[in-house]
């Protein structure tokens, strides 16, 4: 499989574009969860994506230390709906976990998941660190990774 990390400033428009409306087209119009998806964080990430015929069909976002919390945080995870049940979430979030222990020589990861894929994240070993809590609609919950 041909996964590809890029900075913001390696996508090229088109990349982006594709990017951004896959976000949008899941996050809120499936979701129906009219928020700003864009939020001032993509140009400090680093963005990982699957593609086959040059059409996204899985994506995550991955946060620097110091950026939206004090360690790595990974965001965004999404699948293409026409490639959902293929087992691409389970290796986006491997690809993901793996670049920041590897890359970024982390030790924690936190996300900030949606409750009910709380036990999809607790299978790589991300453990909730809040109670449920509403955003923008959506139960949500915290969740830390950390290396042992």
């Amino acid at each position: 499989m041909n996964w590809k990390t890029y900075h913001f400033n390696d996508l090229s428009v088109g990349k982006l574009y594709e990017i951004l409306k896959l976000r949008v087209n899941v996050f809120v119009v499936e979701q129906q969860c009219p928020y700003p998806e864009l939020d001032d964080l993509d140009q400090e990430a680093v963005h990982i994506e699957y593609a086959e015929d040059g059409k996204t069909l899985a994506y995550a976002r991955l946060v620097p230390a110091g950026v939206k919390y004090d360690i790595p945080s990974i965001g965004r995870v999404i699948v293409h709906p026409e490639a959902r049940g293929r087992g691409l979430a389970k290796q986006l979030m491997e690809q993901c976990v793996e670049y920041i222990l590897t890359e970024w020589q982390a030790e924690e990861i936190q996300l900030q998941g949606q409750v009910y894929l709380q036990e999809f994240y607790q299978s790589f070993g991300f453990q909730p660190i809040s109670e449920e809590y509403d955003e923008d609609g959506i139960p949500h919950v915290d969740m830390k990774f950390t290396l042992k």
